[in-house]
């Protein structure tokens, strides 16, 4: 009899909370049902477009004969670019084939169910997203403590558990591309925040185990352009390597570099040796790259420049002698280039004289009488 008793009451309280349930959901008012069907919508169409991705990708590989498994964004590239060659210049207007993640705009998704209860534990917040990002970053600095107190107790170097992660060459996600990421808007304090948060963790002794995380709210300081690539060297007639850079411009000058390796280190300038071409400052400025990527006595490089004056010919013709270095050195060194500024091309114009005015800035001396 008490058994039986024991079995009514449970009946009867699950009875009440399936009622409670039905009536919730039946109180759901006209702008959650709306809400709730438009998040469905899209992650159904989100998921449609994955399905349709990666059975273009695994019919793009098979028409390769390539892997279908390990086949890469980047293969898929190659592979439309021989498939299906195009003539068009706007590389907007070229063939292509990306992830639905890349093209389709990014959505939020449903945070409550149909009873109105929260799905994240921090949506109460108004950021859950945000807060929930703050959150992992702590935890990850709380891991690579434990990690670090628990290898010095055993007596260990903390070389042999890991070291300290470089991002040299990379910077924070800026404020509108990480609101993008996470989805959420965000304030100019609680962004300070997020960076002050990351810049702990980046450097903590052994945050190259936390790579991954970390490399995911980074992006390079200068994003690789097609017109970017490395040359691929050439053979002479003496069966060593060379590579030659046109269009060397600085101002009104324009120039050529062809740079041989192995060389002895001969610097030609308009058939002229280095050592009788221009001033120090000039002569110095064309051998920062050679010096910079220590390669002097190494190559040889050969110049021909013309137009504009000597300042401007020594400009184009250091960028020339550091964009041919490129195919010679590895792409650390390549990178340190990059952020020294020896492979960007200088812009810089004279400024022209304004109406009105001694010069481009310069005024007419006022004189009252």
């Amino acid at each position: 009899m008490h058994i039986s008793s024991q079995f009514r009451l449970l009946t009867s309280a699950a009875i009440k909370t399936e009622d409670v349930t039905n009536v919730q959901k039946a109180k759901i008012s006209k702008a959650m049902k709306a809400y709730l069907e438009r998040a469905r919508e899209y992650e159904s169409c989100m998921e449609t477009a994955r399905l349709e991705y990666m059975l273009g990708k695994r019919h793009l590989a098979n028409m390769i004969g390539a892997d279908v498994e390990n086949f890469t964004e980047q293969d898929v590239d190659q592979a439309i670019q021989y498939l299906f060659p195009s003539g068009l210049y706007d590389p907007a207007a070229r063939p292509a084939m990306r992830p639905p993640e890349e093209f389709i705009p990014t959505k939020k998704g449903a945070e409550f169910d149909e009873t109105g209860r929260p799905f994240h534990s921090f949506f109460y917040t108004g950021r859950p997203n945000f807060f929930q990002l703050l959150f992992d970053i702590v935890e990850n600095i709380n891991k690579l403590n434990a990690l670090e107190d628990s290898t010095k107790l055993k007596g260990r170097s903390l070389e042999s558990v890991g070291k300290q992660l470089y991002t040299t060459g990379s910077e924070w996600l800026p404020k509108e591309l990480l609101e993008k990421k996470i989805v959420e808007m965000i304030t100019n304090i609680e962004y300070d925040n997020f960076v002050n948060a990351m810049n702990r963790l980046l450097v903590h002794p052994l945050s190259e185990r936390a790579k991954e995380f970390i490399y995911e709210y980074r992006k390079p300081l200068i994003s690789k352009l097609e017109n970017d690539t490395i040359p691929t060297p050439q053979h002479d007639a003496d069966g060593r390597q060379y590579v030659t850079i046109y269009e060397c411009l600085r101002k009104t000058a324009r120039g050529d570099v062809t740079v041989k390796f192995p060389g002895t280190g001969i610097i030609e300038v308009n058939g002229q040796d280095l050592r009788n071409v221009g001033s120090t400052q000039q002569r110095e400025q064309i051998l920062f790259p050679v010096l910079f990527t220590n390669m002097q006595g190494k190559v040889d490089i050969f110049a021909n420049v013309s137009g504009g004056g000597t300042s401007s010919q020594a400009g184009a013709v250091r960028w020339g002698i550091a964009m041919a270095l490129r195919s010679f050195v590895d792409m650390d060194q390549i990178a340190r280039m990059r952020i020294a500024g020896l492979l960007t091309r200088d812009y810089r114009r004279r400024e022209r004289k304004k109406p009105g005015q001694a010069g481009a800035r310069r005024k007419y001396t006022w004189k009252k009488r």
